[in-house]
């Protein structure tokens, strides 16, 4: 009976052991996830900053010829010092979305002015922030991706117990807000 209960108490260990290294594994995973999400939104919010500086230039290029579209150039002024204060994840997407419709209205609105379009510094500012945008939209994608693998980990079991006693939570996608779906509406004002 002595070798019998040795035997035992040998495959409970390994039994323990495994469980623990199972737990583990799960942990660290949820914990690689959860910092990727940070990671990814942190890469974004470079990118945005990157494009906030770049309409910094691109508003002052403007504003020696679209003269009668201050109330354009002024509204990016605004959502860009608004990003600055937002605090979530979810009010910076809101303004980042304003952003880019406002940044749209602008280069359409650019069509009309001979002069902006063939300006240097306004091409270079428009091809640069496009490339920024291409830039942002990809890592939105890279930061939803991380949050649906997430989320979903923390609903499965075993995953959801370990979740649970981390007291992980869902984390949010980055959407398009309403605002950025519709048409940009192109609105000319001339002198009277």
């Amino acid at each position: 009976m002595g070798i019998a209960l040795i035997v035992l108490l040998v495959l409970a260990g390994f039994v323990i052991v495994g469980l623990i290294l199972y737990f583990v594994s799960i942990y660290n995973g949820l914990v690689r996830l959860n910092r990727d999400i940070d990671k990814n939104w942190s890469n974004i919010d470079v990118m945005l900053k990157q494009r906030h500086d770049e309409i910094g230039k691109l508003v002052k290029v403007c504003e020696g010829y679209m003269k009668y579209e201050r109330e354009t150039l002024e509204k990016i002024t605004s959502l860009r010092t608004d990003y600055m204060r937002a605090g979530s994840v979810e009010e910076k997407g809101k303004i980042d979305g304003a952003i880019t419709g406002a940044l749209k209205t602008i280069f359409a609105v650019a069509e009309n002015y001979p002069d902006l379009k063939t300006n240097n510094n306004f091409m270079q500012l428009q091809t640069r922030i496009s490339e920024i945008e291409n830039n942002i939209a990809d890592r939105r994608e890279l930061y939803n991706d991380s949050v649906n693998v997430y989320n979903i980990r923390i609903h499965q079991i075993p995953d959801m117990v370990v979740a649970g006693m981390m007291n992980y939570k869902d984390k949010t996608l980055f959407e398009v807000s309403e605002e950025e779906r519709r048409d940009v509406n192109i609105k000319f004002e001339f002198p009277k």
